[in-house]
């Protein structure tokens, strides 16, 4: 498939102030250009093995064009006073958090500094791997969705020959657990995390997968295939090397499910209606609500109430048309008994 939508570039920039006044302060001693499917992402960092790259799995050449620069400076490697820093902060909801150590969410760390320049930002603080994926890759992929005319949603995704499935959920669910068992038994990857869709067509987001201890994933991390995470108590899974074939960039888009195993209720394979599928969808896999990114997405339309409200309202209805134009289902498996599995993926593939 060939996707219809032009990777961006950065706009190059005719005068950076923030590095006029800091770049001599600090040395950038790595730098990748990671690539997400439809745009590229430049991430420098004056850590020479940035713990941050662990994060993902497909990266493109230093001299390719980026949508987006991030430059991250540790404040331990390259000391810098604060008051140094400060004139040239972001002010507003995000940067206030990120002075007080709360990134989003759940995901806290150091107290951190955000500068702003167009489509490049500086974070200067400490174990800044904590900010790029929890933070930054959602922002980003969220403002690339509201510029291009595309829904960002949590979810994962897995490809048979009749289209697409998309799986969202509550957190602990099944879904990687579906996903894996799904990839095993020779669908194709798509994505772990975040999809884009636009109209039927959903395009994967590369990464690694997080995966811990249970019984989906014991075998694997016993094998030794697997490489820790940066949590203690996560392992790395690149998805190209354990599923033996490169993922999928794009295809469209044939079920969408809810799932939600839980081995003491009943099992079900449901169909769903599409009002109460929207509803989950909202809250659960819509990326400013999901996410709390409803501050920086009204940031990223320079705080206009009406080029917010607009811009909502077209999501909303680009999420409302999706969901009418797929199958909708509703599962509880246990999708480690080879019989379940293989009957729910025959379903999913019906015509």
């Amino acid at each position: 498939m060939t996707s219809l939508i032009t990777p961006a570039s950065a706009e190059p920039d005719t005068h950076d102030y923030v590095r006029d006044a800091l770049g001599q302060r600090y040395t950038i001693r790595s730098s990748r250009v990671i690539d997400l499917n439809l745009f590229k992402v430049r991430v420098s960092s004056n850590v020479t093995d940035f713990a941050g790259y662990a994060f993902y799995t497909r990266f493109a050449p230093p001299e390719q064009a980026c949508a987006y620069e991030l430059v991250f400076v540790d404040l331990d490697q390259d000391p810098i006073d604060p008051a140094l820093i400060e004139p040239f902060a972001d002010q507003g909801y995000r940067a206030d958090r990120f002075r007080g150590g709360s990134y989003i969410t759940h995901h806290f760390g150091p107290p951190a500094y955000l500068v702003t320049r167009g489509n490049r930002i500086y974070v200067f603080g400490r174990e800044l791997e904590r900010t790029l994926w929890p933070y930054f890759t959602k922002r980003l992929l969220t403002s690339f969705a509201i510029d291009h005319g595309l829904v960002h949603l949590k979810a994962a995704a897995f490809v048979q020959p009749q289209g697409a499935t998309l799986l969202f959920g509550r957190q602990k669910g099944g879904k990687t657990v579906f996903l894996t068992q799904a990839c095993a038994a020779g669908a194709r990857f798509l994505s772990n995390t975040h999809v884009l869709t636009g109209g039927a067509t959903v395009y994967g987001v590369p990464s690694a997968m997080r995966i811990r201890r249970g019984p989906g994933f014991d075998q694997l991390i016993v094998s030794g295939r697997l490489e820790k995470h940066l949590e203690a108590s996560e392992y790395r899974l690149d998805p190209d090397m354990i599923f033996g074939h490169e993922a999928i960039a794009e295809a469209t888009v044939r079920n969408l499910c809810v799932i939600d195993y839980n081995p003491d209720r009943t099992p079900c394979f449901d169909e769903v209606g599409e009002e109460p599928f929207t509803a989950f969808l909202d809250l659960f896999a819509c990326a400013p609500g999901t996410y709390g990114l409803k501050d920086d997405m009204l940031a990223h339309l320079g705080s206009d109430f009406y080029r917010y409200s607009a811009a909502c309202t077209a999501m909303k209805r680009r999420m409302s048309e999706l969901v009418g134009g797929a199958r909708r289902f509703y599962i509880n498996a246990d999708m480690l008994d080879p019989v379940v599995r293989d009957r729910t993926l025959a379903r999913l593939a019906e015509q």
